[in-house]
């Protein structure tokens, strides 16, 4: 069955180096890896390498709520393209463009079915928003 999919982007006023960086390494991506401020990512594994597993532990401050956000990589090269498989069989294309002092990251990713796509769309635009503003200020 085809699934819908959904697209997200930014550019990121830093050099693709930076951002890579701040997108595959743990100690990151917990500061940026949530869609709102009450929510955080206390927690962070990744080993970006086409195989390779990450885990990342979604939780409400207030303690009420959490879930792990995990797959495999079926594809990495470095400072360009990252995809990976959902442990629900969901696909994601993450790539990243260089541009003249500046970065362009675009997510792809196959919907789910419980949320709607507007909501999922905003979700994970907010992310990588957080993701932005995190890359250019720190």
């Amino acid at each position: 069955m085809e699934r819908t999919k959904i697209r997200v982007t930014t550019t990121i006023a830093a050099e693709i180096s930076k951002v890579w960086d701040y997108w595959t390494k743990p100690a990151h991506i917990v500061n940026w890896n949530f869609a709102s401020d009450d929510w955080h990512c206390p927690a962070a594994e990744n080993n970006p390498v086409t195989g390779g597993k990450f885990k990342y532990t979604m939780a409400s401050k207030d303690g009420e709520m959490s879930f792990d956000f995990e797959g495999v990589y079926d594809e990495v090269i470095p400072e360009k393209k990252i995809a990976y498989s959902l442990a629900d069989g969901r696909q994601v294309t993450v790539t990243f463009k260089k541009e003249i002092r500046k970065t362009k990251v675009t997510e792809t990713f196959d919907a789910e079915k419980m949320h709607s796509e507007e909501m999922q769309r905003k979700g994970w635009q907010a992310i990588l928003d957080n993701f932005k503003h995190y890359a250019e200020t720190t």
